[in-house]
């Protein structure tokens, strides 16, 4: 009996020890989830995650009121811009949202000014966006104030009844996105980088699914196929004939058709093969870049001609409706354009 109550108190007593560490043991902080990996970019990508505003460290972006409509599931990102967009970004919706949510903003201010090189301080952004797993932000909204162009601009998300996907308008009624005459692309999803969107990036990314008709922007002939397929996946170079000599280059392309060779001529429109996602590609998209003579990139936007579609007059009272909707989320209407 004494040796059972001696063996009780012992391991009491490291019962007792046990508590008292774990009673003084520091909290763990919590561990930040990492975000879904970037679009890859153009020759010799490393695959790195862009960050738009890194190049211009001056303007940055101070949170003012993070707000949540629980009832559509849409939050709503109220920021000032005093420092890095990225920076207030994370702060107005956390640092697993933050980084991702600044990446696709950027698409849709890079359409009014450039960025970060046109923002200012005291600019102010609001932004009604969705949280989904294991995916970027889903944007619905975007309401920007500058003061570089003295005006506040709004885009919207909506979905045409004559179009695949969702593509976002302004309170026109014009797509907020310009769109390429002689586009190697008849149509596409989104564009998810130009070359003044901060990345340093020498081309335009096309998000489009796998398989869709690449062709030829100007009468040419093919120069190159498939180098360093490491980085660029199925690739093409096509030279113009004439003219002023570009050379064009789509990379992250799906397998190349076996007929399609060095040498071999293609006229305006012709289709050079389909886009993928091979190579450093973490998403299905087509880059598409421009050259001349030296190595000397050309933004495709000022290259060739561009236009914006309008939504079909018939259509124009669902987008309102939807304009509505959204700003109702916003807490306000607000006019101009």
């Amino acid at each position: 009996m004494v040796v059972s109550l001696l063996l009780g108190l012992g391991a009491g007593g490291v019962w007792w020890w046990k508590q008292r560490l774990t009673s003084e043991k520091p909290a763990t902080a919590a561990t930040e989830q990492p975000l879904s990996p970037p679009v890859a970019t153009g020759p010799g990508d490393t695959g790195a995650a862009p960050n738009p505003t890194s190049p211009n460290p001056a303007p940055a972006a101070a949170p003012l009121v993070p707000d949540s409509t629980k009832a559509t599931g849409i939050s709503h990102a109220s920021v000032r811009i005093d420092g890095p967009l990225e920076t207030a970004m994370v702060v107005a919706a956390g640092p697993e949202i933050g980084p991702a949510l600044a990446q696709v903003v950027t698409r849709t201010l890079v359409w009014w000014v450039d960025v970060p090189g046109d923002l200012r301080r005291g600019d102010t952004l609001d932004i009604l966006y969705e949280t989904r797993p294991n995916e970027e932000p889903l944007v619905h909204a975007v309401r920007f104030t500058s003061n570089k162009t003295g005006q506040t601009h709004r885009t919207y998300r909506f979905q045409a009844e004559s179009d695949k996907n969702p593509r976002y308008y302004l309170p026109s009624g014009e797509e907020l996105e310009l769109r390429l005459e002689n586009s190697p692309l008849d149509d596409y999803e989104q564009v998810t980088s130009l070359l003044r969107d901060g990345r340093r990036h020498k081309g335009v990314d096309f998000k489009t699914p796998v398989g869709t008709p690449v062709k030829a922007p100007f009468t040419g002939v093919i120069r190159r196929k498939n180098w360093s397929f490491r980085y660029n996946g199925n690739c093409l170079e096509l030279e113009e004939t004439g003219g002023k000599h570009r050379r064009a280059i789509f990379l992250h392309m799906d397998e190349l058709p076996r007929t399609v060779k060095v040498g071999d001529r293609f006229a305006t429109g012709a289709v050079l093969g389909r886009s993928g996602n091979s190579g450093r590609s973490f998403a299905p998209h087509l880059h598409y870049q421009l050259e001349v003579g030296e190595d000397r990139v050309l933004d495709p936007y000022e290259t060739h001609r561009t236009y914006r579609r309008s939504l079909p007059a018939a259509q124009r009272p669902t987008l309102e409706a939807e304009i509505r909707r959204l700003d109702g989320l916003f807490g306000t209407t607000v006019a101009g354009g």
